[in-house]
């Protein structure tokens, strides 16, 4: 892998460079701020749905109800690592690694076939007197494999900003910290077009 590989590697983007390159018809002397627009609409992105769309590893600790389900706040799941059960109330208990046997995953229970990802525990487990899981996982998507939808929604957003940008229609002067472009600085609003595709994915509070 070269040295241009290894850059574009590690931009932090729902979709391609080369896709965004090629839909706005810039070259490589536009490359700083074609990657600033990517990674400005993935981060402002992530911000409005309150939630990482990019492949990482989770450790989330669960709660077991009488239902014995148990949800994952992030999605999409590709992996589940490892299940550690557990007592908190029992100063003598260990966690234990539970087989696969124990639980089966489950979809489609949400807005759509990827979210949110669920965990159905088998009634053996009651006897144990659990209460609690830590469950490692790898969630979210890898570059190229992110929805239509999603994909969609950073192309509009970063198109959106490239346009200001050219149109010299920009905000405060100041430093995006890892953005690669010094002197410019987008704020964080996100056309209507833009947030209609994101609301399926927005995480919602009460």
């Amino acid at each position: 892998m070269n040295n241009e590989q290894r850059t574009v590697s590690k931009l932090y983007s729902l979709i391609p460079l080369a896709d965004f390159k090629a839909v706005m018809g810039v070259d490589d002397r536009e490359d700083k701020i074609a990657r600033f627009c990517l990674l400005s609409a993935a981060l402002t992105i992530e911000q409005y749905c309150k939630r990482k769309f990019l492949r990482r590893k989770y450790t989330e600790d669960c709660l077991i109800d009488g239902d014995l389900v148990v949800t994952l706040r992030e999605y999409p799941v590709t992996d589940i690592l490892v299940v550690f059960a557990s007592n908190r109330e029992m100063t003598s208990n260990k966690a234990r690694i539970l087989e696969n046997e124990f639980y089966r995953p489950m979809f489609g229970n949400g807005f759509n076939e990827e979210m949110p990802f669920e965990l159905l525990l088998s009634q053996s487990l009651k006897p144990y007197r659990y209460n609690t899981l830590k469950i490692i996982y790898w969630g979210g998507y890898k570059l190229g494999s992110v929805t239509a939808d999603l994909a969609a929604a950073c192309l509009e957003l970063a198109s959106w900003n490239m346009n200001r940008y050219r149109g010299k229609r920009i905000g405060m002067s100041g430093n995006i910290r890892g953005a690669g472009v010094q002197g410019e600085h987008f704020e964080l609003s996100i056309p209507e077009n833009v947030r209609v595709l994101l609301e399926p994915y927005r995480r919602k509070t009460i």
